[in-house]
């Protein structure tokens, strides 16, 4: 501990200590994990697993490569990532511990994964997100540059595109 807070407690404020890589297998736990911490739209493990979503099959996706993402780790724990999904070109995760917010962590992971996603020959990517205007990832998406596409997915949120071209 330094100055008797404890690492997980403290408020980032100098990311020069943030490392971004690609995913790797052994990632799947703490993405889990960080998942049910998220902010906004967090799911739990259990949440996860009634989705079909387990450490064993999201590992998997990243091993096959049917998933490629990226993470950002502080001091070697993974703080944030995003995930695609290879086949289609779907963002299908963008998730975030609420104390690297705001910090342009998000906004680098959504890049590292749009650029792999543009060298594999994508013309445009796209994902599900909130209508709800209040909710943060709504106003995040459209200043990146992803528009309606003015379709809705099972969930009800709102398909955005980025076009590649």
């Amino acid at each position: 501990m330094r100055g008797g807070i404890g690492r997980r407690d403290r408020k980032v404020e100098d990311m020069t200590d943030l490392t971004y890589r690609k995913a790797v297998p052994q990632d799947a736990a703490a993405c889990i994990a960080i998942r049910g911490r998220t902010r906004e739209n967090a799911f739990s493990e259990a949440q996860l697993r009634a989705l079909g979503i387990t450490v064993d099959t999201w590992g998997a996706g990243i091993a096959d490569g049917s998933c490629p993402g990226y993470v950002c780790c502080v001091g070697g724990a993974i703080a944030g990532y995003c995930f695609g999904e290879r086949d289609t070109g779907e963002i299908v995760v963008l998730a975030l511990l609420p104390e690297y917010e705001g910090a342009g962590v998000g906004k680098t992971l959504l890049r590292l994964v749009v650029d792999d996603f543009r060298a594999r020959g994508f013309a445009k990517l796209f994902l599900g997100c909130s209508t709800d205007p209040a909710v943060r990832s709504h106003g995040f998406y459209r200043h990146l540059g992803w528009t309606p596409t003015g379709e809705r997915d099972a969930a009800g949120d709102d398909i955005l595109e980025l076009r590649l071209d």
